[in-house]
């Protein structure tokens, strides 16, 4: 296989977290409720639209902040959710590259800004 590049490490690993994230469909949900608010989201707003409660709905948030699809916003005692737009746009990007086809690469630091 000449000319074959393979993935560092570390960015495999980075997309293969960001695969995990969103093999769940009620995390594919919660990221979709807050990438298409207008403005960073709430636990109880989050919990409102999707059928699941407030402890799994948290739990998924963890799962979607470590990741950093979602960045958390303290805002005195509650915390925020809104969507990371530097992650987010890199992943179809991630998806092309594992799949073999053109586009570009990020690495694991561009990714977690």
């Amino acid at each position: 296989m000449k000319g074959v590049t393979v993935l560092d490490r570390a960015t495999a690993e980075t997309y293969a977290g960001w695969f995990r994230a969103l093999a769940d469909p009620t995390r594919v949900q919660i990221l979709n409720l807050i990438a298409a608010a207008c403005e960073p989201v709430s636990v109880g707003e989050i919990v409102e639209q999707v059928s699941v409660g407030q402890s799994t709905v948290s739990a998924h948030l963890k799962i979607l902040t470590d990741t950093r699809f979602v960045l958390v916003e303290p805002r005195g005692t509650a915390r925020h959710y809104r969507v990371n737009q530097a992650c987010v746009s890199c992943f179809p990007s991630a998806a092309d590259v594992v799949m073999g086809r053109d586009a570009v690469a990020f690495t694991s630091d561009e990714a977690a800004r």
